[in-house]
């Protein structure tokens, strides 16, 4: 293909929130590369906007300084004059047009999650699928029993009862696989008794189910992963519980939510899932007391996935949703995780939370450019999903990283799949573009999240297809090296785990974007297929050489670095001043 000059990124506007941008003392600073006459930083206080002039620090750096006045303060930057005219700067980019507050960056006084997380990449294990040891014992009467190697139904009355068998002694014999693969987060999804293999349908809360092993194999795990330097958390439902739980049956009519004619609301309607009653002061206490009480010793769960977080005290009329994730982090130990499963737009819902799993902000706009034939429901929508060029995936990723906190980006887990969706492998439909996506789940700002069996290439068209048990005993894959290899790359740099991001670059089939903290710079390259040579000058880089982590060497030229061609293909390079 023909060497052309191509238009970067780089000389726009930049502020993203970050340490590399942004205090805890409130102190932020912002660069324009572009003449300008004056910065402005425009901050919302005790709900009124008001403006303070930026101070211009020399070589297109301004800074100022947010009041932290109010728990939350949303801010962003209005440049005239000069080269820009008149344009704002907030988390959705630069703008010549007046913005709601909704899209303005974000400092709050409230703690951020543990410090572990951000060195962390989470593997989600859907125990039932995992490994079994026989431990469980014999299956219960609403079991369907399958053999290991089968597949599951997927779309059957029998889909929910489907039992493999695997059990946590079964996870905990595998640690050598997570540990090699370089994951050091288990994920569990539910583990308490129930009348389904999902665990979603709970009876009780006070105990680990004995099909798993019961309370003696949580221990176990827990004690062997913490020896080994991983953590485990597992899967909380607030929203509701199964029709055979305890509380229900017992008559507790407080507990649960009824609408005007006597009859308990359920879970999409699902009578066998009746919704929890987050009005009731007394299920506030015991949920707190059911999240703190596994977070203890012997158990020492190391924090929390919380199911449908973003319905959990919502329905109809009811909405006290936003007093749930205070309740459940008043119980949480000073080191303790909280995660909530949102599957949408999570801006309204953030305060409270550590992070979520960032379905809208990143599996959705990787899902849209990565895709290959699999038409896939449009995630609840009646239509498949779009493809979609790699400028309106950058452009969602970017508008769902603004509104919140930096470091609820951060916390957020970047997931391409989990047991509700489709396999990624799937969805991409080729090893080559699964490993871009994996490339960009582990240089994007958030923590990974891996679905167990995906570095093995497993695959599934919808959820429940997608949880088929992990092929123990057949040869490794070299896929299996890729994913270890990227995972490396993500827990071995800082400026993967706290860094900012600029993007350099966008078009159909190419994203380019830097990684920045103060002590380092990476620049990554994401392309779904070959593609005009990127050139970027070195200037705007502020580099002299590209030293290759992963993927192909670039090439200097006249001034610029020119980035390989090739695709579908995933780089990283370290940016050095020789």
């Amino acid at each position: 293909m023909s060497m052309v000059e191509i238009a970067t990124l780089l000389d726009e506007p930049h502020h993203d929130g970050s340490d590399f941008y942004a205090g805890d003392d409130g102190a932020v600073r912002i660069h324009v590369p572009q003449d300008v006459d004056s910065v402005t930083l425009r901050y919302v206080e005790d709900g009124e906007g008001r403006g303070v002039a930026a101070k211009h620090e020399g070589d297109g750096w301004w800074s100022a300084r947010v009041p932290l006045t109010n728990p939350v303060m949303n801010y962003r930057f209005l440049l005239s004059g000069g080269d820009v005219g008149y344009a704002w700067l907030n988390g959705a980019g630069l703008v010549r047009h007046e913005p709601p507050d909704a899209d303005d960056f974000v400092l709050t006084t409230d703690p951020p999650g543990p410090a572990w997380h951000l060195e962390s990449v989470v593997y989600e294990i859907f125990p039932d699928r995992f490994a079994s040891t026989g431990a469980g014992g014999e299956p219960p009467e609403w079991a369907v029993p399958r053999a290991w190697h089968d597949l599951p139904n997927g779309r059957s009355p029998e889909t929910p009862y489907e039992w493999f068998g695997g059990d946590l002694p079964g996870v905990e014999a595998h640690l050598d696989h997570i540990e090699s693969l370089g994951a050091n987060v288990i994920y569990l999804t539910p583990i308490f008794p129930a009348g389904s293999t999902h665990r979603y349908d709970g009876t009780t809360f006070d105990r680990v189910d004995p099909l798993l092993g019961g309370d003696e194999a949580l221990e176990s795990l827990t004690r062997t992963a913490h020896a080994r330097g991983m953590r485990v958390v597992s899967d909380l439902t607030t929203n509701h519980t199964g029709d055979k739980h305890e509380w229900f049956t017992g008559g507790e009519r407080e507990l649960y939510l009824f609408d005007e004619d006597g009859d308990y609301e359920a879970w999409w309607g699902i009578k066998t899932l009746p919704k929890l009653n987050w009005l009731s002061p007394e299920l506030r206490r015991r949920m707190q007391d059911v999240t703190k009480k596994w977070l203890q010793p012997p158990f020492a769960l190391d924090g929390w996935r919380v199911d449908v977080a973003n319905m959990s005290g919502r329905t109809r009329d009811t909405d006290v949703n936003a007093d749930v994730a205070p309740t459940l982090r008043a119980a949480l130990n000073d080191d303790s995780l909280l995660v909530a499963e949102h599957f949408h737009d999570f801006h309204p819902d953030w305060r409270g939370w550590h992070g979520v799993m960032n379905y809208a902000g990143f599996s959705r706009p990787v899902w849209t450019w990565l895709r290959g034939a699999l038409e896939v429901p449009y995630f609840g929508l009646p239509l498949a999903m779009p493809q979609l060029g790699g400028d309106a995936s950058a452009a969602s990723m970017r508008a769902f990283r603004a509104g919140v906190p930096w470091n609820f980006v951060l916390h957020s887990w970047a997931i391409l799949d989990s047991h509700d969706t489709a396999r990624f492998r799937s969805v991409a439909g080729s090893q080559p573009r699964q490993l871009v996506g994996v490339g960009l789940q582990m240089t994007t700002p958030g923590v990974p999240m891996v679905f167990a069996g995906d570095e093995l290439g497993l695959e599934g068209e919808w959820g429940e297809d997608a949880r088929r048990t992990m092929p123990w005993g057949a040869d490794t894959p070299p896929l299996f090296d890729e994913y270890r290899r990227l995972i490396s790359l993500r827990r071995s740099h800082e400026a993967l785990a706290r860094g900012g991001l600029r993007y350099a670059f966008v078009d159909e089939d190419v994203i380019a974007y830097l990684r920045e903290t103060p002590g380092e710079r990476l620049l990554c390259l994401a392309s779904r297929d070959e593609h005009t040579p990127v050139r970027l000058p070195l200037a705007a880089l502020r580099a002299r050489e590209l030293e290759t982590l992963y993927g192909d060497d670039a090439e200097l030229d006249s001034g610029d670095a020119v980035l390989p061609a090739a695709g579908p293909a995933f780089h990283v390079w370290r940016l050095t001043n020789g």
